[in-house]
């Protein structure tokens, strides 16, 4: 994990280059630069002191899962016989690819899941073959999304 400066100090300029890219990643640098009135080398100057400062994480292509069939989307609370299985459990919740998210939480659950699957059968397979066959994993509990209705970042 990237160590990340607590202090950066964002102006509006950066702000302005940030919310450009966020809404489109390949937006082209000189468009930026040109709508705010600066040189393309000092949006790619900005950039990298971003980036070396921790706050851009990189930049990702982003796919429609459903269009490759993955239509159901579940999160599932995982309780765990012991705190000491949350590494080891982490470890091969890994190598599950339904598995796009992994969070260690408060509460009820010692981890939190954010999984994607083709239909609820595939579902089912993964929890029960997959998740439920992990050591230290007591028992699951899966809360079907029906529709996403707000996807976004941070506002800056």
């Amino acid at each position: 994990m990237k160590v990340v400066d607590q202090n950066v100090v964002i102006d509006g300029i950066d702000k302005t280059i940030l919310s450009a890219l966020m809404e489109d990643a390949k937006k082209p640098i000189l468009e930026i630069a040109r709508k705010i009135g600066i040189t393309g080398a000092a949006v790619h100057q900005r950039l990298r002191k971003l980036e070396k400062s921790g706050l851009i994480e990189g930049s990702k292509l982003m796919i429609d899962p459903r269009i490759l069939g993955y239509k159901t989307m579940a999160f599932v609370g995982v309780y765990l016989d012991k705190a000491v299985s949350n590494p080891r459990a982490v470890n091969q919740l890994r190598e599950i690819p339904e598995v796009i998210e992994c969070h260690y939480t408060t509460g009820n659950w010692s981890i939190f899941l954010k999984i994607l699957c083709k239909d609820n059968e595939h579902l089912m397979q993964v929890l029960n073959k997959n998740i439920q066959g992990i050591e230290g994993v007591s028992r699951t509990e899966t809360f079907i999304s029906l529709n996403q209705q707000i996807k976004r970042q941070i506002k800056i």
